[in-house]
């Protein structure tokens, strides 16, 4: 692994917070510029993906959620490999942890309040206690998330405990939900058990938040995915190879499904 930005102790701080919280935040880590490149190639998937399924409104009135294509620019080992982010991936699902979704969420303005929710159901239901993290988001915008376009909310400390209990945490103020603020370049890892949700955007101008998905290595959710092309994967340091071992290898783009198939998220 390359040489990252923070040292062992540091990294150590950032997954105690993420364990505690439920996510950390690591403050400009990723270059503007690089995600300006981003942004400029992402507004014209985000309008072919509103006229092809602008009517689905399945993550609620006025917001999308669009894979990325695993190509230039967004195939970039520079940001879904980061060391210090894969080091504080490693520390908190396991050293052979696998990367399985690169994707966006856009709220627009006209959008609404979500429902608190989290991303994953628990693992075992039947129990009353929580596990250790088993899959992580990464999270990191376009633009800087203000609160007037649509912040993220979340209760911290809400993923170790049963949605039934978190929603009471919040309910009594104990755990209260709180907007998230991010400027361009910074990245938030959290665990997809805690309690959020999208907010409304009440500018004139879309708010694309990023999100890469790292699991633990037995971890398979059928309805996430990256389709990578052959040639793209030839040019795949060793590492990424391995994190990536579990998603299809295409001929072409054109071969990745169409569609989107990450339809029920809300758990």
């Amino acid at each position: 692994m390359n040489e990252g930005r923070y040292n062992q102790t540091e990294i150590e701080r950032f997954t105690n917070e993420a364990i505690s919280d439920g996510f950390c935040i690591l403050r400009e880590h990723f270059p503007k510029e690089k995600l300006r490149m981003w942004r400029e190639k992402f507004t014209p998937l985000l309008e072919k993906h509103i006229e092809l399924e602008g009517d689905l409104k399945n993550r609620g009135s006025e917001r999308y959620y669009v894979t990325l294509p695993f190509d230039a620019p967004f195939a970039d080992e520079e940001i879904f490999a980061d060391p210090d982010v894969l080091a504080i991936v490693e520390n908190l699902v396991g050293k052979d942890f696998t990367m399985v979704q690169l994707a966006s969420d856009t709220p627009l303005l006209g959008s609404d309040y979500q429902e608190i929710h989290r991303d994953a159901p628990p693992l075992f239901p039947e129990i009353e206690n929580e596990t250790p993290s088993f899959q992580l988001a990464v999270n990191f915008p376009l633009v800087d998330v203000t609160p007037e376009n649509g912040p993220f909310e979340v209760a911290r400390g809400t993923h170790s405990v049963t949605k039934e209990a978190g929603l009471k945490m919040i309910e009594s103020g104990e755990r209260p939900i709180e907007p998230v603020c991010l400027s361009l370049g910074d990245v938030m890892i959290r665990d997809v058990r805690g309690l959020h949700r999208g907010t409304p955007n009440k500018t004139d101008e879309p708010r694309p938040m990023c999100v890469i998905g790292y699991s633990r290595r037995w971890l398979f959710r059928p309805e996430v995915s990256v389709s990578i092309p052959r040639a793209v994967w030839e040019t795949l340091s060793p590492q990424s190879k391995h994190m990536l071992r579990y998603n299809p290898i295409v001929e072409s783009l054109e071969d990745a499904p169409k569609t989107e198939v990450y339809q029920a998220f809300a758990y």
